[in-house]
């Protein structure tokens, strides 16, 4: 991977049709009455090279060549996107963390139709927020997610600090034979249970990749968590880390980075200061599980800047509303398994199975109409979801269209981070407040995809 200096992003971006200029806002969420020329993305079965066993068949992308795209846009100005489906079955975009047009936001049945194979969509909106997201299908997700077809989104804001370089890292699990090709994308067993893991564990499709990076200098490690199923416990060794942001949104008090969980669908941006010796090596690992685990390293090259994370400048808040506690409604969420109904057949696919549920309704499958919504919001009003864990198994919980602020846990203290996706701890409670300022029904489920998919989704209804 090149050395990406903050200007070289900056005009990269520019020359991706990631920039509009000169366009102003359309709305509060972004449906841009006068985009960019979209930038194509086109679902497509490819191959890669994954392990020593050769190129693996049946990859899924939104290019031909390999990993999908990260994709930079920058805040408050428009961008666009034109999908189209070169795949045999159907798919769609979900845009994972954007508070954007409920017509965007790429869930069948929920907010747009399917885009079938030959088809096209055209995505328009306006980012509000700055931060590292992602893009993923939410169609046959565990199919089409477990082939690769998950991709990071970076939104700029001129307003950020200065950092000398920047490393993006897409970490994922590939469920590969011996040979190198797909095996069965999952087992019943485990998903009733955590989830079944992938065989091949990368960062940018590249098992222990490793960067280059100016020694002595200040990088910007964007890390979001695009897999179906791990869970990761991350620590940085041969360098300092301080985190930043998490799931898109500045942290409260910057920390070091001792050791902190994130699972699948959230995000990371950490501030690393590179060690001043030629050739020295910070290695990110993840040591859940029985023994550490490299993810990738960052290799300090040239003379040392000398620079220091004192340096840095804090980072703007996104212009999330703050929700009143004083007037707030409380919704119960309770998740729990359950066995009370099989799933229903699908042209996004099912996985034949109903392991779990929210408020003792599982939702298993994609259709029209599977049940009422989870609660129906007025527009502009403040709520709390009293989210509580009663089974033995954490769960990232995530919430499309719009942020919360953790304000309370029963089991640890936290701290006041906006984000959009929380993972919530066995036989923890927790309370998440925000305020309904997006119109739309809205998606809420656990990105453990197989939890998903056998249940663990609802959604929520804003007017």
């Amino acid at each position: 991977m090149p050395l990406l200096s903050r200007r070289n992003l900056l005009k990269a971006s520019a020359v991706a049709g990631a920039y509009g200029v000169g366009i102003g806002i359309a709305s509060k969420f972004g449906f841009a009455e006068a985009a960019p020329e979209p930038q194509l993305l086109t679902a497509v079965k490819t191959e890669a090279v994954l392990t020593e066993a050769g190129p693996t068949r049946d990859i899924m992308s939104w290019v031909h060549d390999g990993m999908p795209p990260i994709l930079r846009m920058r805040k408050g100005r428009p961008y666009a996107a034109r999908l189209k489906n070169g795949l045999d079955e159907p798919t769609t975009i979900h845009w994972h963390g954007l508070r954007i047009d409920n017509r965007m936001d790429g869930v069948p049945f929920i907010t747009q139709p399917y885009v079938y194979t030959g088809d096209s969509f055209d995505y328009a909106f306006t980012p509000p927020d700055a931060g590292t997201f992602w893009y993923h299908p939410h169609c046959n997700t565990l199919t089409q997610m477990g082939h690769g077809m998950t991709g990071i989104i970076v939104v700029e804001d001129p307003a950020d600090p200065e950092f000398d370089a920047e490393v993006v890292l897409n970490l994922r699990d590939w469920r590969l034979g011996g040979d190198g090709q797909f095996i069965a994308p999952f087992r019943p067993r485990d998903a009733a249970k955590t989830g079944t893991y992938g065989t091949v564990r990368t960062a940018n499709w590249h098992q222990e990749p490793r960067y280059d990076a100016p020694a002595g200098g200040l990088v910007r490690l964007r890390i979001a968590v695009t897999d179906v199923t791990r869970i990761f416990s991350l620590k940085m060794e041969g360098a300092d880390a301080t985190v930043i942001a998490i799931d898109g949104n500045p942290v409260p008090k910057r920390f070091s980075l001792d050791l902190l969980q994130i699972g699948p669908g959230q995000r990371l941006d950490l501030a690393v200061r590179m060690p001043d010796g030629e050739g020295a090596v910070a290695t990110l690992e993840d040591i859940r599980g029985t023994a550490p685990k490299t993810i990738a390293g960052l290799r300090a090259v040239g003379s040392s800047l000398k620079r220091a994370i004192g340096d840095l400048g804090p980072l703007v808040d996104n212009p999330v509303p703050k929700a009143d506690l004083s007037i707030a409604e409380q919704i119960p969420l309770i998740l729990s398994a359950t066995a009370e109904n099989a799933a229903v057949e699908s042209i996004c696919g099912t996985l034949g199975y109903s392991f779990w549920a929210i408020n003792k309704v599982p939702w298993p499958g994609d259709t029209p109409d599977p049940t009422a919504p989870l609660a129906e919001l007025k527009l502009g009003k403040s709520y709390v979801f009293n989210l509580e864990n009663t089974t033995p198994h954490a769960h990232p919980i995530h919430l499309h269209g719009m942020s919360f602020t953790v304000i309370s846990s029963s089991t640890r203290e936290v701290m006041p981070l906006v984000s959009d996706t929380y993972l919530i701890q066995p036989d923890e409670k927790v309370q998440l407040a925000f305020v309904a300022d997006n119109p739309g029904d809205w998606l809420l489920h656990c990105h453990i995809i197989e939890h998903q998919k056998t249940g663990m989704t609802s959604y929520l209804r804003v007017s």
